[in-house]
């Protein structure tokens, strides 16, 4: 028997053993198991090596923690809160919304997830108008300020941004910034060295041990929330770069969504950056009253704010898209840059449209991901081929990741229509029960159509055969996307 006949025997049977561990180790999704198979199977011992980078697996463990948490009586609004819907008595501000009290049910107990009714929202959907709004409300800050961004860029938008935050951390202000170690990567080390000298704050969500290699690609902080003294909060698409103001040759306009809430949601934001600076930084924050302000609102939007992650046993985010789209009567109108849905989302869009619901979708004309586009293509066309209408955004680079139903509720936040948002990313979405606020995005939505292009079955079954081969890589590959 040769050395070579040896070798290959030994790597069949080691690639045979490190398979098994995948498939009886790791509880996961059947499509991902076996897309990570798959690799196993032509890329045999580096696939493995590949696995262990990008295919670990956090479901189950805690890894957010807050000793104080007790003290913002969460559990206790919770529970008072599934008591009323239990007993029909819950006090909707819009009663055009009481239909949806089983999903607030739902996100009350998977993710306590508390309702509040006090809530002003403005909506942004251009760079310009939501940094200028965000920096005025960091130069009124006068207690703290706190940020989380899944990427911040050593640009003029970054170097403004940190300039403005180092001048309030020397007026006393105390300014935490937490941004992803993976988003953020080519971050110089020197980039927040005067906010630090200041007495600013800053850490970075899972770090690389080893400089430049990363092991944890998943898992990654991809929320971007900004909290400002505890009575202002912004959450939504746009990250910290040129970018996110059109400033890009490549995406050109940069279209995207984000919400500035005032009201007592932004305790459920604050609590949402606590946990998750507490668990990138050794500086634990502790609770203090300052972080949880009285907050008077004149607001009438009722909000939840729903976080889920590879930690938590439910996707509590895909959860709320479903539950939506279940109940829709009239029309879904959805904006993704990401479309790759499992089965359970994409067959609940499917009985929609074949129930009469007018099912609309809008994505990017292109790529800033390849494989993912391509995948998304291959998606799209399993709604066009049940009869929805998607819409090719043409105005540049749409961002947005927001979902409309009826005119009545909405969601608008971090999370993409993907498996990476659903199970892998760390996400946090704002749940809207709205009249008023709804049918200001589907104004929105349909504003973006006369920017878009239609495209019809005809269109997607002309394709090329080139792009039929990209869609059937891609869409092997998507569950691990």
């Amino acid at each position: 028997m040769t050395i070579i006949t040896i070798l290959l025997a030994f790597f069949f049977i080691l690639n045979f053993i490190l398979s098994g561990a995948v498939i009886f180790l790791e509880r996961r999704n059947i499509g991902a198991t076996w897309a990570w198979l798959l690799v196993l199977l032509f890329i045999p011992v580096a696939g493995f090596i590949i696995y262990l980078v990008f295919g670990q697996n956090l479901s189950r463990r805690r890894i957010f923690y807050w000793k104080d948490q007790e003290k913002i009586g969460i559990k206790e609004i919770s529970h008072r809160q599934i008591e009323l819907l239990r007993n029909n008595a819950f006090p909707f501000h819009d009663e055009r919304t009481v239909q949806y009290k089983e999903l607030v049910y739902m996100l009350l107990v998977n993710d306590d997830a508390v309702m509040s009714h006090d809530n002003e929202v403005e909506i942004f959907i251009d760079g310009e108008d939501k940094f200028q709004s965000l920096f005025e409300d960091v130069k009124r800050a006068t207690n703290h300020i706190h940020l989380v961004y899944y990427i911040v860029r050593n640009d003029s938008l970054g170097q403004k941004l940190v300039k403005l935050l180092t001048e309030k951390a020397k007026e006393g202000v105390k300014v935490r910034f937490l941004y992803d170690d993976m988003g953020s990567r080519k971050l110089p080390r020197k980039f927040f060295k005067e906010l630090i000298e200041a007495g600013g704050e800053v850490a970075a969500f899972f770090p690389a041990k080893i400089p430049m290699l990363n092991l944890r690609v998943n898992f990654r902080n991809h929320r971007k929330l900004a909290i400002i003294d505890g009575s202002v909060g912004y959450i939504g698409g746009f990250n910290i770069g040129d970018e996110y103001l059109g400033l890009d040759k490549k995406f050109g306009y940069w279209r995207d969504t984000h919400l500035k809430i005032t009201g007592k949601a932004v305790y459920a934001m604050q609590t949402r950056f606590v946990l998750d600076w507490n668990q990138a930084s050794s500086k634990e924050i502790r609770y203090e009253e300052r972080y949880f302000p009285d907050i008077q609102s004149v607001g009438y939007t009722d909000v939840q704010i729903v976080s889920s992650g590879p930690d938590s046993e439910w996707e509590q985010i895909k959860n709320g898209y479903i539950k939506m789209i279940n109940e829709a009567k009239k029309y879904i109108y959805m904006q993704t840059p990401y479309f790759i849905p499992d089965d359970s989302l994409l067959n609940a869009l499917k009985i929609a449209i074949l129930s009469g619901v007018d099912v609309r979708l809008m994505i990017p004309n292109k790529p800033d991901h390849m494989f993912v586009y391509w995948a998304t293509y291959s998606n799209v066309g399993e709604l066009l081929k049940t009869g929805a209408k998607v819409y090719i955004y043409e105005n540049g680079f749409i961002h947005a990741k927001m979902l409309v139903v009826d005119g009545k509720i909405a969601t608008v936040g971090t999370a993409n229509i993907d498996n990476r948002s659903f199970r892998l990313n760390f996400e946090v979405n704002a749940f809207l029960y709205s009249h008023h606020l709804s049918k200001k995005l589907e104004m929105i939505y349909k504003a973006d159509m006369e920017k878009s292009k239609e495209l019809t079955l005809e269109d997607y079954l002309q394709r090329p055969k080139s792009i039929r081969f990209k869609e059937s890589v891609s869409r092997l590959l998507s569950p691990i996307l």
